[in-house]
């Protein structure tokens, strides 16, 4: 047992050295003054998104981008997605909505519906977007002129989250929870080993030429977190790319309550870890059951340390991710129970190969 308490407290220690040093190199996407004029294609998958998208369409005929093409891909939706869009395109020309191609063996739907709206694209910069967000202004302006600074090949963003719902602040500031306390976001800019990989799918930022020539979404159209495995690929491929956090430039709710987000969650998390259920759970013994392992064996010098590193970590982390942190704090060890249940859903659901999204099972290969 003693063993497993330093274990606990080493690993803790290594997790708030992480937090630090993001919160210290503050990741955030720069916002700038400049304006550029290179024209940019807004690439928009979308299924079943009819409750949501005519927000983010508004929100980007708002904002202060001049040259820019919108494409929506419809891809086989089962509501009325369609035929918001195509309202939507009618008064407003840059837009435009096309229906998505039955989907492929082997693909991945929002992987193949990315590859068809690249071939559509005619920009010099391709942003992918999610249908349940919205743009700020500034936002198109600071992503060019980060790619021109950085040289690069891909910009990924971690957007700023929506929360509304208790269910969803039990389970949505995991996220960027787990990242920026396992991961020094700098280094997917700076060191060019693929294992210091991380991207957001929901805001994705490539030069086009770049990516028309390799394919990036058709060489991932099997993987669940596509936009981790593509930013490994593109280090691989000894192109130039960052990942760095929103600033209150680009906002998502991704999910509207506990249901949709332990299903939502459930069907990634597991393959954020390789598909490794090994590596999952050893994990949650030492960043969940380790610490209540620490409380139950009540013991004042072995608690100060770990909650003083806890309490800090969530401190720093909602500061970086815009949420509050006090609600942070007071729900951090319902979280914390909703991330272990999380994980044993994803198991679960990768055994009996159970995953569903908006209709599709997904198949793990």
């Amino acid at each position: 047992m003693t063993i497993f308490i330093y274990a606990v407290l080493i690993f803790l220690v290594i997790r708030f050295s992480v937090t630090i040093f993001n919160f210290l190199s503050n990741p955030k996407l720069p916002r700038v003054v400049k304006h550029h004029h290179d024209k940019v294609s807004i690439l928009i998958p979308a299924r079943n998104e009819a409750g949501n998208i005519l927000e983010l369409l508004v929100s980007i005929k708002n904002q202060d981008y001049i040259n820019y093409e919108v494409i929506v891909l419809d891809d086989n939706s089962s509501d009325n997605t369609f035929g918001i869009v195509e309202k939507f395109c009618l008064s407003n020309p840059q837009f435009k909505v096309l229906s998505g191609k039955a989907l492929p063996q082997n693909w991945l739907g929002k992987n193949y519906a990315c590859h068809q709206l690249s071939e559509l694209a005619t920009g010099k910069y391709l942003l992918f977007i999610d249908a349940d967000e919205s743009i700020k202004r500034g936002l198109i302006n600071s992503l060019i002129a980060r790619m021109e600074i950085g040289n690069l090949a891909l910009l990924s963003v971690f957007t700023n989250q929506t929360i509304k719902s208790i269910g969803e602040w039990l389970t949505v500031p995991l996220m960027h929870f787990i990242l920026l306390n396992l991961l020094p976001l700098r280094l997917v800019k700076l060191s060019k080993n693929p294992a210091f990989a991380a991207a957001s799918g929901q805001c994705m930022f490539f030069n086009a030429n770049n990516y028309k020539e390799n394919h990036w979404h058709e060489r991932v159209k099997h993987q669940v977190v596509e936009d981790v495995e593509i930013m490994k690929l593109v280090k691989q491929e000894k192109f130039n790319a960052e990942a760095l956090l929103a600033n209150g430039l680009i906002y998502c709710r991704m999910y509207k309550n506990l249901g949709e987000s332990l299903n939502g969650f459930s069907k990634n998390l597991l393959a954020g870890f390789g598909n490794n259920m090994i590596i999952l759970l050893l994990y949650q013994l030492l960043v969940t059951i380790g610490p209540v392992i620490l409380i139950l064996n009540f013991n004042v010098a072995l608690l100060v340390l770990p909650l003083t590193l806890i309490v800090l970590s969530r401190i720093m982390i909602s500061y970086l991710s815009g949420q509050h942190v006090l609600i942070n704090l007071i729900l951090h060890p319902l979280q914390m129970l909703f991330f272990f249940i999380i994980s044993f859903i994803s198991i679960k659901k990768h055994i009996f190969k159970t995953s569903t999204w908006k209709g599709r099972t997904i198949k793990t290969i």
